[in-house]
């Protein structure tokens, strides 16, 4: 890895790296942190490549770049083996992760995970291509300030792409979750938990995002599962 992950930690006991969304930063788990560190687990939040305190750095700005950057992390603070909690694009990277180091990951969750871009609602999708269309004609007249954000609106569109038949290759316990009115179609949320095997699936009132705003319902039952698997 070419560059050092920012990173939050609290507490102490069995590890649970938490992995932000496109644009956000490890802040986004502040309605986490408390809970899970109260309940005996040692919280990590890294900032993406790209995001937060963290460099960008030179290497692609890619979903599996990111997923070998998070191994990097795990070297780099000493951490061999943890859950992984991932949101969104996070979600995705923590996919991605699993199939690429499984002996890194003692349970997945997946909050809100796409295997690709059609995996988006076509409203939402819409409106992600035009504004990344808008900054690359913007980026390519010369302004320089808004690759950062034309760099996170290209994950959006061009990635990921996970084959589903690859799923049947994670072994870790996999929890698999979604808001009920997500921006992730159902019945794609639906296909990654039944092509991963033995996941557990559930829909959590609200929208995309539902660890932020409906912390309670959230966090209860990923401790269910931590507690269960």
């Amino acid at each position: 890895m070419d560059i050092k992950l920012h990173y939050a930690e609290a507490g102490a006991g069995e590890p649970i790296v938490f992995l932000h969304g496109n644009g956000e930063n490890g802040g986004y788990f502040e309605n986490q942190f408390p809970f899970f560190v109260e309940q005996g687990y040692r919280c990590i939040a890294p900032d993406t490549r790209g995001h937060g305190k963290s460099e960008r750095g030179d290497a692609p700005f890619t979903i599996e770049q990111f997923a070998r950057d998070l191994d990097g992390f795990f070297d780099d603070i000493g951490l061999e083996r943890a859950c992984v909690l991932g949101f969104s694009d996070g979600g995705n990277i923590a996919l991605v992760f699993a199939l690429l180091f499984p002996a890194r990951v003692s349970k997945l969750i997946l909050n809100g995970a796409n295997l690709n871009p059609d995996g988006v609602k076509r409203t939402f999708q819409r409106q992600i291509e035009r504004e990344y269309a808008r900054l690359g004609e913007a980026v390519a007249a010369g302004d320089e300030s808004a690759r950062r954000t034309w760099e996170y609106y290209g994950l959006m569109v061009n990635e990921p792409h996970v084959p589903p038949e690859k799923l049947a290759a994670i072994k870790a316990p996999t929890l698999v979750i979604a808001g009920t009115d997500d921006m992730i179609v159902s019945a794609h949320t639906r296909l990654i938990a039944a092509r991963i095997p033995g996941a557990e699936l559930d829909f959590i009132e609200g929208d995309h995002f539902v660890a932020h705003d409906n912390p309670d319902a959230f966090n209860r039952r990923v401790l269910a599962f931590l507690k269960n698997r």
